[in-house]
C-alpha cells in the first residue's frame, strides 16, 4: 500500500470541501484578513501538512504533484492570483532548494543533464528509454514485440512503460495515447462545468488535473524533459495502489456525471 496514493485523493477532497463551505468569505476580495486566511492561508496549510509527510519519505516527485494540484484547485476555486503567485513563486523556490541541496535529487539532475555520461550507473534507464523510443519508428515493432523491455529498459512496466509504448506501436500508437489523455480530460473539464454544484464541480476539477498531471510528468521523465523520478503513467503502469485510487476516482468522476446540468 502507497499512502501518497491515497494523499493525493485526500487533498482533493479536502480542498473541495473548504472551498465549498467557504465558498462567500473566500470570493469576498474586499474581506482583508478573513479573505487571505480563508482563501490562502489555510488550503495552503493543508497543500504544506501533505507534501511535509510526504517529504519526510524522500518523494519528491510527490511533492511537485501535491504542491501544483494544490495552487490549480485554489485558482479554481478562486483563491486571489496575487496570492497565489507570491505563494506559488516562494512554493518552487523551496522545492528547488530541496532539489539542488539533497544528495539524491543532486545526483539526478547531473544525470538528467549528460546520461551518456553513466551509461551504468544511474543513466542506463533513460538511455535505454530513449533507445526504445526512437526504434519504435512510424508504426512500431507491433503489440508485444518489444525487444528492449527484456532486460534493457528498467521496469518497463511500470514508470517507463511509455517507452514501450512507443517501441511496440510507435509515433502514431504514442499520438494515439496522448490524444486519449487529451480527451479524458477535455471531457472532466465538461463534466465539471456542468456538475451540480460547487463541490461535485471541485472534485472532478481535481481528478483530472492529477490524471492529467501526472501523465505530463511521466511523459516529460521517460523522454529525458527532466530529472528521472518515480511517476507512474496512469492507467498504464503496473501498480496496486495507484491503479486502484485512480478507478476509484474515475468512479466519482462518472458518478458526478450522472448528475449533470445539460441543457436540452
Amino acid at each position: 500500500f502507497q499512502p501518497s496514493e491515497l494523499g493525493k485523493a485526500t487533498l482533493v477532497f479536502m480542498l473541495a470541501r473548504h472551498f465549498t463551505k467557504r465558498r462567500e468569505d473566500v470570493l469576498d476580495y474586499q474581506g482583508g484578513f478573513r479573505n487571505f486566511t480563508t482563501g490562502t492561508l489555510l488550503p495552503l496549510g493543508y497543500i504544506g501538512l501533505f507534501c511535509g509527510l510526504v517529504a519526510l519519505e524522500k518523494h519528491l516527485s510527490c511533492i511537485i504533484i501535491l504542491g501544483m494540484l494544490g495552487v490549480i484547485l485554489m485558482f479554481a476555486a478562486g483563491s486571489r492570483p496575487r496570492y497565489l503567485g507570491i505563494f506559488g513563486g516562494l512554493g518552487v523556490t523551496g522545492v528547488s532548494a530541496l532539489a539542488l541541496f539533497t544528495d539524491y535529487t543532486k545526483r539526478r539532475i547531473l544525470i538528467w543533464q549528460n546520461p551518456a555520461a553513466y551509461p551504468l550507473d544511474g543513466g542506463w534507464q533513460t538511455l535505454q528509454g530513449l533507445m526504445a523510443i526512437g526504434s519504435g519508428g512510424l508504426f512500431g515493432l507491433g503489440l508485444g514485440n518489444s525487444k528492449l523491455k527484456f532486460s534493457y529498459v528498467s521496469e518497463p512496466q511500470n514508470d517507463f512503460i511509455f517507452t514501450i509504448v512507443c517501441e511496440e506501436l510507435g509515433f502514431f500508437g504514442a499520438i494515439t495515447v496522448l490524444l486519449l489523455f487529451a480527451l479524458l480530460v477535455w471531457r472532466g473539464f465538461k463534466i465539471a462545468s456542468h456538475a451540480p454544484d460547487k463541490f461535485s464541480a471541485l472534485i472532478v476539477y481535481g481528478i483530472v488535473f492529477k490524471t492529467a498531471l501526472q501523465a505530463a510528468l511521466n511523459i516529460a521523465v521517460v523522454t529525458n524533459s527532466m530529472p528521472n523520478t518515480g511517476i507512474s503513467l496512469p492507467f498504464f503502469s503496473s501498480g496496486g495502489t495507484a491503479l486502484a485510487i485512480q478507478i476509484f476516482e474515475m468512479g466519482i468522476v462518472l458518478s458526478i456525471s450522472r448528475f449533470s446540468r445539460v441543457e436540452k
